[in-house]
């Protein structure tokens, strides 16, 4: 008789990653010691700390976020330019450089998300609620405030320390919906009078910084993210993330964030730590993916062709494009971490079209943006960096491999929870799309639900991008294993 698999089955394969990869999934008794004698978040005083809550933040995020990194609020001045405000919440108020939680979540360096249980950088009770810009709170921050013109141009910014208060906790789906004219105004936004006003605003000044970076050659993927449905210890569906505008706003003021905290740091004439996308080595490869496609790219790396090359697929053949997009994606090499020096000629974010790009907006989940927040704050203070070159340097290659152990914890833990949810339809027939080729074999992408799986038997010629219809006929939750073959 075969096990009947759980969600607790689930947590416990997403355990077992966690561990072979070189992470851990729980906090240690002196991290757990230390979580249980903090009372409250840290009270800060001095003049240097700007009042900001009478603003109208809000927070956008997903449906089910608890940890609360970034709000943001605009204003509109007189000239026809637009202020807007990022604060990210100042999570080095309580999570002290050397502490046991800071060790834990120096080991880990970012959260671990599935869908059957999120492993935290954090404590929750830190990440969610006392080091969370949460609703009709006051809390400290890290406020940019950023000029920016009528076309989308950055004038300038400055980076501040100051109060805020997270008026509306609002949800990406709602708000997109609202601003395509497909729904009314949430309603935690309804209850602030003017927000409307400001949510328009955010988005239109979004939408022009969008337009400024792609005319700079940043780049517009669309990859395969599904995630599970639980209801108890059932997996009931699988839903794949779809891009909107208010992820795209979000997403614009953050890349835009970034981008001055990098300047910020730069402009003090210190290391510090870069998030990178080296131009790339295997461009040659990119051209001939290309011109199978019939598309001419330039012989040699130029981000604003491979955008345009990108947007006519995306328009062509949507059903595809998250299949060409981990082509690109794998081709053009993973991002990293590393540490630039004052003088150096940067190494710059390729798919980002920036010269200086930090990560800085997610401190409570991502360990190089709280190592960040950290010499932020020391410099506005102008005290010396808490870290040193060498440290730095060490952080910067763990938080690069940690980032990846992470992923592959994350891609593990997709195919046992898919596998879960395929369990009762072995023999059933599905369309299909090829996705990939490997020296371990060929990849389809099944459409309803959204998974991927391995093909081990076929007919014919099966090319990348091939339509085609499958059988189930195995789906291993253990082993993460899902196999079809062609009909």
């Amino acid at each position: 008789m075969s096990k009947t698999f759980t969600k607790a089955d689930i947590v416990n394969i997403a355990v077992d990653a966690m561990l072979v990869n070189g992470l851990d999934p729980d906090f240690s008794p002196q991290a757990k010691q230390q979580l249980g004698s903090m009372h409250g978040p840290t009270e800060g005083y001095g003049s240097e700390i700007l009042d900001l809550t009478s603003l109208l933040w809000c927070s956008i995020d997903n449906d089910d976020s608890r940890d609360l990194d970034q709000i943001t609020a605009c204003e509109v001045l007189d000239d026809s330019s637009t202020i807007i405000y990022v604060a990210i919440a100042d999570v080095d108020t309580l999570v002290k450089k050397g502490s046991p939680i800071d060790g834990h979540a120096r080991t880990n360096t970012t959260s671990v998300y599935t869908s059957a249980k999120v492993f935290p950088m954090l404590p929750l009770r830190l990440s969610t609620d006392l080091t969370s810009l949460n609703p009709d709170q006051n809390r400290l921050a890290i406020v940019t405030i950023m000029k920016i013109g009528p076309d989308g141009e950055l004038i300038n910014s400055t980076v501040e320390r100051a109060w805020v208060r997270n008026k509306a906790q609002l949800a990406y789906d709602s708000v997109s919906a609202w601003i395509d004219g497909k729904d009314e105004l949430p309603a935690a936004a309804k209850a602030v009078p003017g927000m409307d006003e400001q949510l328009r605003r955010q988005d239109a000044v979004a939408q022009k910084l969008r337009l400024q970076r792609h005319a700079k050659g940043s780049l517009e993927f669309e990859t395969f993210q599904p995630r599970a449905v639980f209801e108890g210890d059932r997996v009931v569906g699988i839903t794949q993330q779809e891009k909107n505008r208010a992820r795209q706003l979000i997403e614009e003021f953050m890349i835009a964030t970034n981008a001055c905290t990098a300047d910020f740091l730069a402009e003090k004439g210190v290391a510090s730590i870069r998030r990178v996308v080296k131009s790339p080595e295997r461009w040659k490869r990119i051209v001939e993916v290309a011109k199978e496609y019939g598309y001419s790219l330039p012989g040699e790396p130029d981000g604003k062709a491979l955008e345009k090359f990108l947007a006519v697929r995306h328009k062509a053949d949507p059903l595809r494009f998250p299949d060409l997009s981990l082509t690109i994606i794998k081709l053009m090499g993973a991002g990293e971490y590393v540490v630039e020096f004052p003088g150096q000629k940067p190494i710059g974010h390729f798919g980002l079209a920036e010269r200086d790009y930090t990560h800085s907006t997610a401190p409570n989940r991502r360990y190089p943006d709280l190592i960040t927040l950290r010499m932020t704050k020391a410099f506005l203070a102008n005290c010396p960096s808490p870290y040193g070159v060498d440290e730095l340097e060490e952080l910067a290659v763990h938080c690069t491999r940690q980032e990846d152990a992470a992923r592959k914890v994350e891609r593990r833990v997709r195919k046992s929870e898919a596998a879960l949810l395929l369990g009762t339809m072995i023999g059933q027939h599905f369309d299909a799309v090829v996705s990939g080729h490997s020296e371990r074999g060929t990849w389809v992408r099944i459409l309803t639900p959204p998974a991927e799986g391995r093909l081990v038997r076929t007919y014919g010629k099966v090319s990348v991008g091939k339509k085609i219809k499958v059988k189930l006929v195995l789906a291993d939750v253990e082993q993460g294993f899902i196999d079809f073959e062609r009909i």
